[in-house]
């Protein structure tokens, strides 16, 4: 479970007793000003003006504060219970595109991608919406964060989905990422322009057909400013009145990026099982050692081009495979 600290002021914690009285926990813990639960996170808050944020929301419960609360002092620590003495930087979360606090029930818009880690394969991002009714129709179904699912679940998973939501699939082969790769253009300029896109489809098709939504959420890669300028290079702009909200590990935070997720890895499957009949000598997932294996055994076999054609190529799998013949 992870978690997120703040230090703050007494004033700050009586705000914070204040802003969630409608939650709070009877008797708080000893030692404690206060404690409450609200959906995906518990608070409490200690008479040293320590403030502990427990729970899958905890970065965005904490981010709130940081950004919104001016009487906030010290450094803010963000861990996991497995890195307990490790310090880290200030959280990614907080920015002004944070969601509300109230995110998992609203009907938004949600963005999530894959294969931006595998060596092998495209890169597929998805865009998806459901209605309430179909929020709560998929709900019992374990639909989370694609890789904390495995790919059999998957399989099963996303052909039920498809039937439940309104979404737009984009991939993004091998030989065009290559080529936008070899001209200038990042992994995030590329991810920020297919999520712009993919975005822009689901809303005209959820306009097209009366279905209406509150905000759109994407799965944060990269700060919100730095998405911008990477879609303005393109000519693309947010000029929908829509909030545009993002959050890392935004599966956890509604069921329509957690839906968006699983369909992207389920595209992505399907193109690797298309990319392996299509060579005749199996792909591993990721980047590790069995995928250089693997790809010293299609340079072997097939040629460079056949290799060129099926991964990424600036990933640093290429120079060990290829050696001086790069």
């Amino acid at each position: 479970m992870s978690y997120e600290v703040l230090q703050v002021t007494e004033k700050t914690l009586e705000n914070m007793k204040k802003k969630y009285e409608l939650n709070l926990k009877l008797p708080p813990p000893q030692g404690a000003v206060f404690s409450a639960k609200t959906k995906g996170c518990t608070i409490t808050g200690y008479k040293s003006g320590k403030v502990l944020f427990q729970g899958k929301g905890a970065s965005i419960e904490a981010g709130y504060w940081t950004a919104k609360d001016t009487d906030s002092i010290g450094s803010k620590q963000s861990t996991s219970m497995r890195e307990t003495k490790k310090t880290l930087k200030k959280s990614v979360d907080v920015h002004s595109y944070q969601p509300p606090m109230e995110i998992s029930g609203l009907v938004i818009v949600g963005s999530d991608e894959t294969g931006t880690g595998d060596y092998f394969g495209p890169m597929t991002v998805v865009c998806a919406h459901l209605t309430k009714e179909q929020m709560k129709t998929i709900e019992g179904w374990g639909i989370r964060d694609s890789k904390t699912i495995n790919d059999n679940t998957i399989q099963e998973l996303a052909p039920k989905l498809v039937k439940e939501c309104t979404y737009s699939l984009l991939v993004l082969k091998n030989d065009k990422y290559n080529s936008l790769q070899e001209n200038g253009m990042n992994q995030g300029q590329m991810k920020a322009i297919l999520h712009h896109q993919a975005i822009t489809n689901v809303m005209k098709k959820c306009d097209k057909q009366g279905l209406e939504y509150e905000g759109v959420l994407v799965d944060q890669f990269v700060q919100p400013e730095r998405y911008f300028e990477y879609i303005k290079t393109k000519g693309y702009k947010w000029g929908s009145r829509t909030p545009l909200y993002f959050a890392t590990k935004a599966e956890n935070l509604h069921p329509a990026v957690a839906a968006a997720s699983v369909l992207a890895r389920y595209s992505f499957l399907k193109e690797m099982d298309k990319l392996e009949s299509e060579i005749g000598l199996p792909l591993p997932k990721g980047a590790g050692s069995k995928v250089d294996q693997a790809a010293k055994l299609i340079l072997e076999h097939k040629g460079k081009d056949v290799l060129y054609s099926c991964t990424k190529w600036h990933f640093a799998n290429t120079k060990k495979v290829m050696g001086r013949n790069l």
